[in-house]
């Protein structure tokens, strides 16, 4: 089954894309080459890619260019909250590629951006979708103290993949983040891509190791490959397994699931607050 096209209104999409170029602002719909670009441009929602858009990780899924990258932009904060008034945004997701090369590894620069948002912007609920700042906990911290309304870090896939797809990263690292952050924070998203070659078995068993820290939200999509140089896609998932995984994760107790093809972590983000606003905060 080709999962590969969707339908886009270019000129809508070119006007979002031209006003972010103004305020020299990048998107990681553009940089991960996400599928559903077109649908949510139209919307005129965008997730913003923070702190350039050279990562300093190799991950073989990973489209966003890999390298040295620039210093900081210490006005990339101000920039991103004035964008996001402008634009008339009432969610926005803030995320931003691997730095390594950062003592912090980004998360002041993430609670700068927040910072500038709740001042420029009140009333927009604000994720962040966090790297893993090299495990270093001081620098979670930061990132976490900032207040977010939802907190996000990407599990991406079942831990006996991530020496062959995600070189850098550590599973139980990535869990630990996500659990301190479920500590301090009302909710917290994670997210897996499929088709990379897991079994039914480890899926269900990152997903209750992601319920086992009280993760809340998750998200399910087909991983789809950005060129023949990066990892190969090993299975197109039939709906009805997406379906099957979405019921699960219910039934296991997240507050919200999306599972199919063309999912990923930040799409409709606005429709699960909305969802989890109405059945679970009232």
């Amino acid at each position: 089954m080709n999962f590969n096209k969707k339908r886009i209104n270019l000129a809508q999409v070119t006007e979002l894309k031209n006003l972010l170029r103004q305020a020299g602002l990048h998107t990681v719909c553009e940089g991960a080459r996400c599928p559903n670009i077109g649908e949510c441009f139209e919307k005129k929602i965008a997730t913003f890619l923070i702190a350039g858009d050279t990562c300093t990780r190799k991950c073989r899924f990973c489209a966003v260019g890999k390298g040295k990258p620039q210093p900081l932009d210490n006005d990339e904060p101000r920039r991103v909250a004035a964008t996001i008034k402008q634009l008339g945004l009432k969610y926005a997701v803030i995320t931003s590629v691997t730095r390594d090369d950062l003592p912090d590894g980004g998360a002041g620069h993430f609670a700068e951006t927040v910072k500038q948002i709740r001042e420029t912007a009140p009333g927009v609920t604000v994720e962040i979708l966090v790297p893993d700042f090299g495990g270093d906990e001081v620098s979670s911290q930061h990132a976490i103290a900032s207040k977010p309304d939802v907190f996000s870090h990407n599990l991406e896939t079942v831990p006996r993949l991530y020496t062959a797809a995600r070189s850098g990263a550590d599973y139980r690292r990535s869990l630990a983040l996500l659990e301190l952050a479920k500590k301090e924070l009302p909710l917290v998203k994670s997210g897996l891509m499929l088709g990379l070659g897991e079994t039914e078995e480890e899926v269900l068993a990152v997903m209750k190791d992601l319920r086992s820290i009280n993760c809340d939200i998750l998200t399910l999509g087909q991983y789809l490959a950005p060129s023949l140089k990066h990892y190969p896609v090993q299975e197109h998932l039939p709906l009805e397994r997406f379906a099957r995984y979405e019921q699960l994760a219910k039934e296991m107790g997240f507050k919200f699931c999306a599972s199919g093809p063309y999912v990923r972590s930040s799409y409709q983000a606005d429709a699960a607050l909305r969802f989890i606003d109405k059945t679970i905060r009232l």
